[in-house]
């Protein structure tokens, strides 16, 4: 066999393997960090010349969405720090009130009770003497109704939620096991706390009844030692302590009963102590069950646990009303005990209303228990009725019912925004140690004086026990017993302490029951909060090395656990690595310029950062990172190819594609501070074009898919078309992995959409993400989207965007879905792209007018209608935000709106029109929010009428003159405007409103003094002074409460004046233009390929019979007659085309057409006998002949090897190549595009097989480029204009017709009127002739429609504002949720270094992977900016010339400084042993820190030691499972000689050897499957 080539040379020495290292085992430290990364010899690193040494340095910061904005972050943060305090202070506050009431209305049930009161307030008692209080019958019944109403309060509440939830969502009915089991267990509940309020709470002192509530989690503590499995750590202690916590549980059956054993004769109510604590445990069962039990019971209890997810609400309709009567009869049966007749229980009105109270005088008892004489003095029981307080029970039963709520509300809140530990868990913890210490402080108070608390009537206080009560607690009352109790309580709920769950979690998520039991309000929000018992991912469970491809499969779809069914019998099972969010960055590119392609570039780039902290944290630093995710970027550039400058038969890139192509370094340099160079991208030919391949410094890969559209559809749809069916079909549904694990991947896998401009932050994503996990049905989330630029017309957009997000967004946010999600930046569920009728229909091809407006000027509110009408939630985050470019000019901006218009009205009454199967499909959708949108449409279409009405009245109103000529005046140039719509081409039409609208600016001011004027005249409280100023307030209110857009407010002003411009002439401009389907944005003129003789004669034809045509249809056409156009007089006279009049006529010369035809005649027939002479000659044609300076080979689909392009190539005979022979090209093995100089010499590579046969079948099926003929465009250009037509009639219509009816009703209002109540004008008149005095009012009169309409928009506001409002609470909330307080993260004195990295260790491998400073210098004071006469700059130059340009990824970074920790070094306070070390104080990293970074580096150092030795002499394992020695990093990291590049480590999916030795092992490999030409 011959070798058209030549092997690849030997790799340097420099590359040799380095003796003594073992590959098996080398974790990338091994390898040189200087490798050539063309893959041959020659050094990645151009020597830097002398003379070009001067620098520009990277700027700190150029990025809206990186602004360092330090007061906002420190008023988030010292917000979080009140909102700790506030909801620790309401949830103590409130629990402790909520629980001390319970306790007085108990006290309030013991029959014949006696209390001391205080005579002071009392009429008819004496001051000086002592009198007791009998509690008659009818306190007793009030407070058991009042208790038995503060029970049922949060059952209908359950009720409510339930009710709610079953008829706007889906539900499912529970099997009747299940329903049999929970009515029985809360049967059980309900029953032990009615015993426990009725009749064992009113026989203790409260003291003890305080204490007693402790006592009430026997039944889940049971449940939770029976739960416990062996998987769990340390199980044996755990077990212990909970034998122990039970223990402490049963004493609390027993100790009072036994305390208190004949007392008292009557107190038999004193041994339903164990049985009423003991049901009353039995409401939390469900939380402390698990399924995976060894228990077949508990395992059972588990199975209906899990059902309930999805039958609770249904169950929970029947199960709240069933309480509420159980707990009713149990108050029957246990008040009958108590009171003398049963009938006096239903007694309401009497026991309610006012009613005397029998006080009796006592006598003081002196010394000796003797009494003084004097009888007739102080007469010995004399009895004095008193009235009861009117209203007592109805106030105490309001503020019970609102304490347990603020304190389940604040609790839930404190849940949700991630501050459980201190201000939930510790405050319902702390309430009956509170609650006790304030009791036992009354009731001393109260023994001491009966006067100490005149807030509350004098007959109503606490059961106390008289004397010491301090001392009796401690002493008498067991209080080291109730310690016990209150320590098994906090065992059994540790839970609350420590919780996993997402941040904004829902309710269902936090809690198991909807709402809470109000009457044992701290155990309900202890027992009742979710125990998180799913299992964490753990970190071996995630591909934390992104380039190793160890099948197949992985080539496919990158993801952390796939290539695991290979070696896993049970391939259905799903993994918990399923569980990992996946991100797939999708953006589509068109025409984007310099500065918005950069801020997209440093936008991805930023979230390679991020990505690569969090898995590098949890590769070394072993935590599990909540947050993780899997990212990777796709650009999908539409029509990125051009006709070659070079060769005409040719495609190459565009300048687009280049300009993105040279951008990625700079983009990289700005985002980390430090001049370095990204890979240059792999090359990959493709059936739909090309694709480039970067691999980032994080290790996240960019695609970018260049479309060429004569091989695939363009446009922007199109694209999203192609990504969704490759992201989301072939690399997941088209995998050899089970249904279930395809079905948890989907769920998790997550499509960012993006523009070519946008500019966002990691955090904004994350916000998103967490939007995502909160709630499953989500289909969609998107942003708050600012728009930059600069201009008034941004100006305008900044306020209009503005008050969308605060008013509109926010609203269809919280009173059903958002409708639109922009394709600009928001974030969608793979799992609801691929459900029916979405991904499948979002193909459909236009085929008739309407889809041309809905389908494909709208794309992204198109693909949100689909997502509704299947049943998805699309959600808005206003802290997620994003930076988009906006058009700066008028014409841009008007043609984009002329899109936006119709295609937001289509999709918005295609909704409407399908409005009942959506709100049956849809559980987020109701007839309240389609009556909102349908109110919304109303004010949309008959807007411009109602601008036009202002117009009037403001002329009116300003000039003084009458409603007909101001009339007058303001429809002439709307009809004018109209009829240029119909007759000019587009641009004169923009043009003719731009003019316009600076005219209506001018008035608008006129309109603003007007209405001031008329204000002042009619007064401040007229219909139109009310709504102006209401919405203006609401306004200003609104960005008051966004203090971060508070910017956006002045921009309103350009608002104002352009409002007729932007709701009167763009509305009708976008309505006239319907049949307009173009972009209309960002078009360029195209490079076009020059015409063959063949084209330019057809196109001559084709224009002639057009000539003809138009003559023949034109009105003139009698004048022209058969006339031919190739006659022509010696003599001419014509008048403006109307007629001709020609003397001595005769035919045109044809000579020149003639001689030319004939000349392309004989050329063609040269040509033709030339290659019929070369073919018999056995030469290829000239145009197919190959160049021999060039050999090639390619790796086909069918997986054979193929050589690419020498490396060393300079593509120095490019003048050669233009004048030699032409090489045979095929577009899936050697395109033209992929020798562009423009691409960087970067690695050619080729897709596999079965993924260029997934393109084709995608081509052919849905993505072939769509061409048609001239008849059917023909034919769809008339039916948009008759589209256009219907639509501009219809608009016309409605709104002439609206004009017509309010204008004659403000003509005719003296007939016709509503008189306006407010700002009555009150006029006298004295009459000198009869000497009256005449009084008449004089009321403003409206036109009853205008009115209405005026309410109608003042509702809208309203609706709007009060939303608003609760948006902004949410998203506080979330704001809160994911603010982390430094001062919150410091060392404890009980803590330790190890659980702070725990804790930060995401940040702390950001300051480690740095790429600035890896080379030991920090740019010095260059770039700090030092004072001038200290900077060193000749040195700096110097050493920068010295130094490499680096080519760095993150990881190696983070090694380098994180194996040269020295714990030595970090606790004899040596900063430094390494020159990488030398700058740790500048990463602002404490020294304890540092230590505990280094004994985590030793401990990962032993464990990969002890892998090593366990693994000798076995077969080379795939992953990596050890790492090298303290030497051989010693060895790698420190300069040997030459100019070692420090930053970079090889992205190969080999370990050990040396890339060029492995490229030559291959090479040597694989040479039998090597195809070469001869």
């Amino acid at each position: 066999m011959r070798f058209h080539g030549r092997m690849p040379p030997p790799p340097p020495a420099h590359l040799q393997m380095v003796e003594g290292s073992d590959p098996e085992f080398s974790d990338d430290e091994n390898s040189p960090l200087n490798q050539d990364i063309y893959g041959g010899s020659r050094r990645s690193v151009q020597e830097t010349k002398a003379w070009d040494v001067f620098r520009t340095l990277p700027p700190s910061t150029s990025s809206l969405s990186e602004d360092n904005q330090k007061f906002l972050e420190i008023t988030i943060k010292f917000l979080k720090v009140f909102t700790y305090l506030l909801t620790f202070g309401v949830v103590l506050t409130s629990g402790v009130i909520t629980k001390g009431l319970v306790l007085l209305m108990t006290s309030q049930l013991k029959n014949t009770k006696k209390l001391p009161i205080c005579a002071k307030n009392l009429n008819g008692l004496s001051n000086e003497k002592d009198y007791v209080a009998t509690i008659p019958e009818e306190e007793n019944v009030v407070w058991a109704w009042v208790l038995l109403f503060c029970f049922i309060v949060p059952e209908l509440g359950t009720w409510f939620r339930s009710t709610r939830m079953c008829v706007f969502k889906s539900w499912k009915k529970p099997p009747f096991g299940d329903f049999f089991w929970v009515l029985l267990f809360e049967t059980l509940h309900t029953v032990g706390t009615g015993l426990l309020v009725y009749l064992v709470l009113p026989d203790l002192d409260v003291i003890k009844g305080a204490m007693l509530t402790n006592c009430v989690a026997f039944i889940p503590g049971l449940f939770g030692l029976l739960s416990r499995t062996r998987k769990e750590s340390r199980v044996a202690l755990k077990v212990m302590m909970d034998l122990l916590a039970l223990a402490c549980q049963l004493t609390g059956f027993v100790v009072w009963p036994i305390v208190e054993y004949g007392k008292d004769p009557n107190g038999w109510r004193i041994w339903l102590i164990p049985l009423a604590i003991l049901l009353t445990s039995f409401g939390w069962w469900e939380n402390y069950v698990d399924k995976h039990s060894k228990f077949s019971l508990i395992k059972y209890y588990g199975g209906i646990k899990e059902r309930l997810w999805r039958t609770r609400y249904f169950c929970y309709i029947f199960v709240s009303l069933w309480k509420c009567l159980v707990f009713f009869t149990v108050m029957l049966s246990a008040m009958s005990t108590r009171l003398q007749e049963f009938s006096t229980i239903f007694e309401l009105r009497k026991a309610f209303s006012v009613h005397s109270i029998n006080v009796t005088e006592v006598r003081e008892t002196l010394p000796g228990h003797t009494v003084p004489d004097f009888p007739t003095v102080a007469p010995f029981e004399n009895t004095v009725p008193i009235m009861s307080s009117h209203g007592t029970p109805v106030y105490v039963f309001l503020i019970q019912v609102l304490t347990a709520w603020l304190c389940y509300i604040f609790g839930k809140f404190a849940c949700k925004i991630c501050i459980q530990g201190f201000s939930f868990a510790f405050p319902v913890n702390l309430t009956i140690p509170v609650s006790i210490s304030l009791l036992i402080t009354a009731c001393g108070l109260r023994f001491d004086t009966a006067c100490s608390f005149s807030v509350i009537p004098e007959y109503l206080f606490w059961e106390c026990k008289n004397g010491d009560i301090l001392n009796d607690f401690l002493n008498n009352d067991y209080a080291w017993v109730w310690l016990f109790w209150l320590l098994s309580q906090t065992w059994i709920t540790l839970h609350i302490w420590t919780p996993k769950c997402e941040r904004l979690a829902s309710t269902e998520k936090l809690f198991v029951t909807p709402m809470y039991n109000s009457l044992l309000i701290d155990q309900s929000l202890a027992l009742n909060r979710r125990r998180d018992d799913e299992g964490d991912v753990k970190t071996e469970d995630l591909n934390l090395n992104p380039d190793d491809h160890e099948n197949e499969v992985s080539q496919y779809y990158e993801t952390i656990s796939i290539h695991t069914d290979s070696s896993n019998n049970n391939t259905s099972k799903i993994k918990s690595s399923d569980h990992i969010i996946r991100i797939y960055a999708t953006a589509t590119m068109w025409h984007e310029n310099e500065e918005e392609m950069m801020e997209m570039l440093k936008s991805i780039l930023r979230m390679d950062e991020d990505q690569s902290a969090r898995r590098v944290a949890q590769k070394y630093l072993k935590v599990v990172d909540l947050d993780y995710y899997e990212f990777e970027t796709h650009i999908f550039f539409d029509d990125a190819f051009e006709i070659s400058d070079d060769n005409e038969d040719e495609n190459v890139v565009n300048q687009f594609v280049k300009l993105l192509v040279n951008l990625m370094d700079d983009a990289a340099t700005h985002v980390h501070q430090t001049n370095i160079r990204i890979r240059p991208p792999k090359k990959f030919p493709t059936p739909y074009g090309g694709r480039l391949v970067w691999t980032l410094p994080g290790k996240t890969k960019i695609v970018a898919h260049l479309k060429d559209k004569s091989k695939i559809r363009h446009k922007k749809r199109w694209s999203q078309v192609m990504y969704m069916y490759y992201l989301l079909g072939f690399k997941l549904m088209d995998q050899p992995i089970s249904v279930d694990r395809k079905e948890v991947i989907a769920e998790n896998t997550f499509l960012l959409t993006l523009d070519g401009d946008i500019d966002f932050a990691p955090s904004a994503v994350a916000l998103l993400v967490d939007l995502m996990k909160k709630n499953t049905n989500l289909g969609a989330a998107c942003g708050r989207i600012h728009p930059v630029g600069s201009g008034l017309m941004v100006w305008y957009q900044m306020f209009e965007y503005a008050i969308g997000h605060w008013l509109q967004k926010a609203t269809e946010h919280m009173i059903g879905c958002v409708l639109c999600s922009p394709g600009c930046f928001s974030l969608f569920r793979g799992k609801a792209l691929m459900d029916d009728n979405v991904m499948a229909r979002y193909t459909t091809k236009s085929s008739q007018a309407r889809h041309y407006v809905q389908y494909d000027q709208g794309e992204d509110r198109w693909l949100c209608t689909l997502l509704l009408q299947r049943g998805y939630r699309v959600e808005y985050s206003a802290a997620s935000d994003a930076y988009t470019h906006a058009p700066e000019g008028f014409s841009e901006f008007y043609n984009q709106r002329r899109r936006w218009v119709p295609s937001t009205m289509a999709n918005i009454m295609d909704l409407l029109q399908d409005y009942k199967k959506t709100i049956e499909v849809n559980d987020n959708i109701s007839l309240p929010y389609i009556s909102y949108q349908t109110m919304l449409m109303a004010g949309t279409i008959l807007g411009p009428a109602t601008i036009f009405l202002m117009l009037v009245g403001a002329f009116v109103a300003a000039f003084r003159i009458g409603n007909w000529l101001s009339f007058q005046y303001n429809i002439i140039p709307i009809l004018l405007f109209m009829v240029t719509c119909f007759t000019l081409k587009s641009a004169w039409q923009i043009k003719i409103a731009y003019v316009l609208t600076a005219v209506y600016a001018l008035v608008m001011i006129i309109v603003l003094v007007a209405m001031i004027i008329n204000f002042a005249e009619e007064g401040w409280n007229t219909p139109s002074a009310i709504f102006f100023f209401a919405t203006a307030g609401s306004f200003v209110i609104t960005g008051i409460l966004h203090p971060k857009e508070l910017i956006c407010l002045p921009c309103g002003l350009v608002y104002y004046l352009v409002v007729p411009s932007m709701y009167l002439l763009l509305q009708i401009y976008s309505c006239f233009n319907l049949n307009n389907v173009s972009w209309g944005t960002r078009e360029v003129a195209t490079k076009s390929k020059k015409k063959t003789r063949e084209e330019l004669e057809a196109e001559r034809k084709a224009a002639e019979e057009a000539k003809k045509m138009k003559k023949k249809d034109g009105l003139l056409a009698f004048l022209h007659k058969d006339q031919m156009d190739n006659d022509e007089g010696s003599i001419e006279f014509s008048l403006a085309g109307l007629f001709k009049i020609m003397c001595c006529i005769h035919e045109k010369p044809n000579d020149d057409r003639q001689q030319l035809a004939s000349i392309a005649s004989s050329l063609e027939s040269l040509k033709k006998r030339f290659e019929t002479i070369e073919s018999h000659m056995g030469l290829p044609p000239a145009g197919r002949r190959r160049s021999s300076h060039q050999p090639r080979s390619s790796l086909r689909g069918d997986g054979v090897s193929v050589i690419s392009e020498h490396a060393g190539d300079d593509y120095s005979d490019s003048e050669s190549e233009k004048s030699g022979p032409k090489e045979e090209r095929d577009d899936l093995v050697n395109p033209y595009w992929m020798e562009d100089k423009a691409l960087k010499r970067g690695e050619v590579d080729y897709m596999p097989g079965a993924e260029v046969q997934f393109f084709k079948d995608l081509i052919e099926k849905y993505l072939y480029p769509l061409i048609k003929n001239g008849t059917e465009q023909r034919k769809m250009e008339g039916d948009l204009k008759e589209l256009r037509n219907i639509a501009v009639f219809s608009f016309t219509m409605m709104n002439a017709i609206f004009v017509l009816i309010v204008f004659l009703l403000q003509l005719n209002k003296d007939t016709i009127h509503i008189n306006w109540p407010l700002g009555v004008k009150t006029n006298i008149t004295f009459d000198e002739a009869t000497s009256e005095v005449l009084i008449s009012q004089e009321y403003l009169q409206l036109e009853p429609i205008g009115l209405v309409f005026v309410f109608f928009f003042a509702l809208i506001l309203v609706i709007q504002f009060v939303a608003m409002l609760f948006h902004r609470f949410g998203t506080i909330s979330h704001i809160l949720a994911s603010t982390e307080l430094t001062c919150c993260n410091k060392k404890a004195e009980d803590a330790t270094e190890d659980a702070f990295i725990q804790k930060n260790a995401v940040d702390i491998v950001r300051q480690l992977q740095r790429l600035k400073g890896i080379d030991g210098d920090y740019d010095s004071d260059s770039v700090q900016g030092g004072q001038l006469g200290r900077r060193k700059t000749i040195h700096n130059l110097e050493r920068h010339r010295q130094k490499k340009q680096a080519i760095g990824t993150l990881d190696v970074a983070f090694k380098k400084r994180f194996f040269s920790i020295s714990a030595e070094a970090a606790e004899n306070g040596l900063e430094t042993e390494t020159p990488v070390l030398g700058n740790m104080r500048r990463l602002s990293m404490r020294r304890e820190t540092i230590k505990a970074l280094a004994e985590r580096r030793e401990t990962v150092v032993q464990e990969r030691r002890q892998s090593k030795m366990q693994t000798m002499g076995a077969k080379k394992p795939r992953t990596r499972t050890s790492i090298a020695s303290e030497a051989d990093n010693q060895r790698v990291f420190t300069p040997t000689g030459g100019n070692i590049n420090d930053a970079y480590e090889s992205d190969t999916d080999n370990y050990g050897i040396p890339p060029s030795v492995r490229s030559a092992l291959r090479f040597a490999r694989t040479e039998e499957n090597v195809i070469y030409k001869p």
